[in-house]
């Protein structure tokens, strides 16, 4: 792993997992998604990590919505602007790489596999929906896979690689990582690499520190220097995987669309509240934030207009 020289805080501002019904602080439509992003790059994020809502909550996959996003962000900052290709497991791959096809952002999500990702324990907390369609959505992850085969993973790589965009390669489990593998050596997939490791995904690797420690190590074996790290663990254990993440040399990911909590009982009441908590974490541990721009060197990104200017 290349140990960070700065600690990278990437905001995943509302993704597709969490409802509205979870927690009336869940940013939905794009103004709100914007504001989000606006918030937590003020605390102290380099990067966002979009996905798009109707105001309704519904995840969509319309490149309308995410130019709305992304045209207040780049306007106001200059962050670093990474849209999703896994959006949610109701859409096709099409409407999955619409918004990346049409923004050619600097980054994106690549989810490295097919899988199970279930969600539908959330039916069995919501007491009051608010929306008829949240219930049946959640559920639906029971039976319904999310699917990117080999040959999916391929065509992002090379539609969106042809565009300049760099990837952040999203493993929900060991094999992901030679997945990952198998299209470097295929010369698709670029060094530097950025790995995100997720944890803790119903049909994915366990929130357990020793499987970041393992991921890591596997890590190490394939791909030597030629990567960057960062983790994140969905739900209650999102603040120790990215202390843990921080401390052995990686960077960070949080925000709503990954956790909806504060602390133990407590609703994040935004983005930025979480930022703003991992960025004291991380400068306890002796390290500094890095800035746009530094991510940007770190990551081997093209850069945006606002720097070529």
């Amino acid at each position: 792993m290349r140990a960070a020289e700065k600690v990278i805080i990437t905001t995943a501002v509302t993704g597709s997992v969490n409802v509205p019904s979870q927690s009336p602080y869940l940013p939905l439509s794009a103004d709100e998604v914007a504001e989000a992003a606006l918030g937590a790059i003020a605390a102290g994020s380099a990067v966002v990590h979009l996905h798009a809502r109707e105001p309704d909550g519904r995840p969509t996959a319309d490149p309308e919505v995410f130019e709305k996003i992304v045209g207040r962000i780049t306007a106001e900052t200059d962050a670093v602007i990474n849209i999703t290709t896994g959006g949610a497991t109701s859409m096709t791959m099409e409407q999955r790489l619409a918004a990346a096809l049409r923004l050619r952002p600097e980054l994106a999500s690549l989810n490295m596999g097919s899988m199970n990702f279930v969600y539908s324990g959330i039916a069995d907390k919501v007491t009051e929906w608010k929306h008829d369609w949240e219930k049946p959505y959640v559920l639906n992850t029971y039976s319904h896979p999310f699917v990117n085969t080999f040959d999916s993973i391929e065509r992002t790589l090379r539609t969106l690689g042809e565009a300049g965009t760099r990837f952040e390669y999203e493993c929900y489990d060991i094999g992901h990582l030679y997945t990952l593998d198998y299209f470097v050596r295929k010369g698709l997939a670029k060094p530097p690499l950025l790995i995100q490791g997720v944890f803790g995904v119903l049909g994915g690797i366990g929130a357990d520190h020793a499987n970041l420690e393992h991921m890591v190590r596997i890590a190490d074996k394939l791909f030597g220097d030629d990567y960057s790290f960062s983790a994140f663990a969905a739900g209650r254990d999102q603040l120790q995987f990215g202390t843990h993440s921080a401390w052995l040399g990686g960077h960070v990911r949080v925000g709503l669309e990954d956790s909806l909590w504060i602390g133990r009982g407590k609703l994040a009441e935004s983005n930025a509240q979480q930022v703003r908590k991992i960025r004291g974490v991380v400068e306890d541990l002796g390290k500094e934030i890095a800035t746009p721009a530094e991510a940007r060197a770190m990551l081997a990104l093209r850069g945006n207009d606002k720097e070529s200017a």
